[in-house]
């Protein structure tokens, strides 16, 4: 019998979520401009990593800026270098021993990270996607009573991230109410701050699947 995730106490995880210039992923100029990530297993946070990733030209919109609370000071004291920050996190993503979770990566991180790549002069590299979790698929997945039945686990995530439905609530400051995990609304698109409610959302949600 397989054993169910949630009772796999020692499996070990990276949640990550970038920040970038804007919404389009066919665009090399929607740069990310911060990535942050932490490492864990469902009894604690063994690593967090905090990243301003430096470019020379950033073209980031009003609405991003507003959004995210981005501080050009801030941003151009903190930025690294861009393979720096890539190489950090992807030690973690090409690890077999770790799966790879966050919000909606399934529709928006992980074409960052490779646009990440593609401006590092690296080919496009989506081999960790049977590795990932999505919390807002699952979100989605909880709420409308869709189960897995011996689905492939990437691909039903796949099909969930792709419902658009009216009165569907699945954003993380749902989540977080959802689940009694507290957070400061003002500090959400905060990378880091993200991350952290995101890994509290992730423990609780895992319960309510057999998978």
């Amino acid at each position: 019998m397989k054993k169910l995730y949630r009772f796999n106490k020692n499996k070990k995880f990276v949640l990550f979520d970038y920040e970038t210039c804007g919404l389009n992923l066919a665009s090399l100029d929607n740069k990310p401009w911060q990535l942050a990530f932490l490492v864990a297993d469902q009894n604690q946070i063994f690593e967090k990593k905090d990243f301003y990733i430096k470019w020379e030209k950033l073209n980031i919109s009003d609405e991003a800026k507003k959004i995210t609370g981005f501080k050009e000071d801030k941003y151009l004291s903190k930025a690294v270098d861009p393979s720096v920050v890539l190489n950090e996190v992807e030690k973690f993503f090409y690890d077999s021993e770790f799966d790879v979770v966050g919000h909606n990566i399934l529709g928006f991180d992980i074409y960052i990270h490779n646009i990440h790549r593609i401006l590092c002069n690296k080919k496009p590299d989506y081999s960790y996607l049977d590795r990932s979790i999505d919390t807002n698929s699952l979100a989605k997945a909880k709420s409308m009573g869709i189960d897995l039945n011996g689905e492939n686990f990437f691909f039903w995530q796949s099909k969930l991230q792709k419902i658009r439905k009216k009165g569907l609530k699945t954003s993380l400051k749902y989540l977080c109410k959802h689940y009694q995990v507290d957070f400061d609304e003002s500090k959400l698109h905060d990378a880091l701050y993200d991350i952290t409610k995101n890994y509290e959302v992730f423990k609780k949600l895992i319960w309510d699947f057999e998978f």
